[in-house]
């Protein structure tokens, strides 16, 4: 009876048109085209870590002939909250939003347009070095979290294509 469950569950799996995204490895349509995007230089610290989490996930060649080019916009805002009697701060949440805009580069046009992001909330300790450690620690995660966003909505691009927005 188990084996008949599984074999029903695989093949209902199949017939609903799902496929891997890096279906056919290196080699694939998606591999092959998230390798094709140069990414643009964001300003501030974050931006560079933003910018260098994309270059490693999309696995740039280094190629002299890039097909687009990946413009973000970064928003990171640190807002303070849980005030105290006194009127310190006791937690932080720090917002990092991306709006991206992926160039096809022999045309000229934005093929996608998009937003990514993520927030992360922050104790406030008595320790100013501390809470700074924290605070970068945050930046850190969230620009892994929104390149991860902005790698996976370009791989759906490039798997379906622009009519797929």
């Amino acid at each position: 009876m188990r084996w008949g469950a599984l074999l029903a569950a695989v093949l209902s799996l199949c017939a609903c048109g799902l496929q891997p995204l890096y279906g056919g490895g290196s080699s694939g349509t998606v591999a092959t085209t998230l390798r094709s995007v140069e990414v643009s230089p964001i300003p501030e610290r974050t931006g560079w870590l933003v910018h260098n989490k994309l270059v490693d996930r999309l696995g740039a060649s280094g190629s002299a002939r890039p097909a687009y080019r990946l413009d973000v916009t970064l928003d990171d805002n640190i807002t303070s909250f849980g005030i105290r009697t006194d009127q310190a701060a006791t937690r932080e949440r720090r917002t990092l939003r991306a709006r991206y805009q992926l160039v096809d580069l022999a045309s000229g046009t934005v093929v996608l347009d998009a937003t990514a992001g993520s927030d992360a909330g922050i104790d406030i300790v008595s320790s100013e070095y501390a809470t700074v450690a924290a605070e970068q620690t945050a930046a850190d995660n969230l620009a892994d979290v929104v390149a991860d966003q902005i790698v996976a909505r370009l791989g759906a691009f490039a798997l379906h294509g622009p009519a797929h927005r």
